[in-house]
Parts: C-alpha cells; structure tokens; sequence
C-alpha cells in the first residue's frame, strides 16, 4: 500500500509540474489530478489535508476547475460539505482544456488583431504596409488555429481521433 501511495503522490506531482504548460496553476492541475485518481468525491477539507495546501488556494482552485468543466461539486446525500469529482475520461479533460486555452489566449490575440487591422486604414507607407501584410498573416494563422480548437473543443472523440489519425498516417506514408 505503501507503493501505491508513493505513485499517486508522484503522479500528482507530475500533472501538477505540466499544469502551467496547459495554461493552469501547479495547484489547480494537482487538484485536478487527486480528484481524477480518487475512488469517492473529495471535500475541500480532504483535498487541502491530501495537498497540504491552504483553504483559499482550495477554493480557488477548485472554482477554475469547476468554470473548465474538468471537475463537479456535488452534495452527496446526507452530508452538508461539497464534494468534489474530477473528470475521469482523458479526452474529456483535453477538450476542456482546448476551449479553455482558446478563451484565454487565442481569442485575445484575435481581438488585438482585428482591433489593429480595423485601424490600419490611417496608416500609410512602405512601414505601414509591411506592419499591416504581417499582421493579416498572423491573423490568417491564428484564425486557423482557432477553427482547429474550436472544432477539437466541441467534438466526439471518434471523429477527432480518425481525423488525427489520418493526418499522422498521411506524415508517414513515403512520398
């Protein structure tokens, strides 16, 4: 038992280290991985002894979670403190996190773009028709990208899984 307990506390330790690669706190992606592993929803007092961490870092965390539908509280019957269920299914947790990326980082990036863009008609040059080309290629670029996590965010599995498939397929095949 003792070995279990050293692997769930590495792996937590491991998806809390990725966690700021997919755009979340080290706190919020260790939360997310206790909740995952565990067998029976977690109150905050259970996670905050589980992590040692405070009860404001908790909530916190456990309300982002909650807004990227990765995690749900629930009260179970009889009892009076929330609980907390991570979202089991991987390919769930991926979509989740996709839309989320897309709403923090790449609609942003969008709106700065087409902020700039709706402006560029005041300007006029060599220097500002290059600043413009540049910025309508970015935004081509990202536009695309978008579309591809747009679609990814809001797909069943099965048609993103053949998708993908097809295109690491299509890369190996000899040309």
């Amino acid at each position: 038992m003792e070995k279990l307990e050293f692997f769930k506390d590495e792996f937590i330790a491991e998806w809390g280290a990725l966690g700021p690669a997919w755009g979340m706190t080290r706190t919020v992606a260790r939360i997310h991985a206790l909740l995952m592993i565990s067998d029976k929803p977690l109150t905050t007092d259970e996670i905050m002894d589980s992590l040692s961490i405070s009860r404001g870092g908790a909530h916190g965390a456990l309300k982002e979670l909650v807004t990227m539908g990765i995690t749900k509280g629930t009260i179970p019957k009889g009892e009076r403190k929330e609980s907390y269920v991570g979202e089991k299914d991987p390919w769930k947790v991926f979509c989740s996190i996709m839309r989320e990326r897309k709403r923090r980082e790449v609609e942003p990036v969008l709106a700065i773009l087409n902020r700039c863009l709706a402006a560029s008609g005041e300007f006029h040059g060599d220097d500002a028709r290059s600043f413009i080309d540049q910025l309508v290629h970015l935004k081509e670029f990202v536009d695309a990208g978008d579309r591809v996590m747009e679609k990814i965010g809001t797909s069943e599995r099965g048609t993103i899984l053949k998708w993908m498939m097809a295109l690491v397929k299509s890369k190996r095949s000899p040309r």
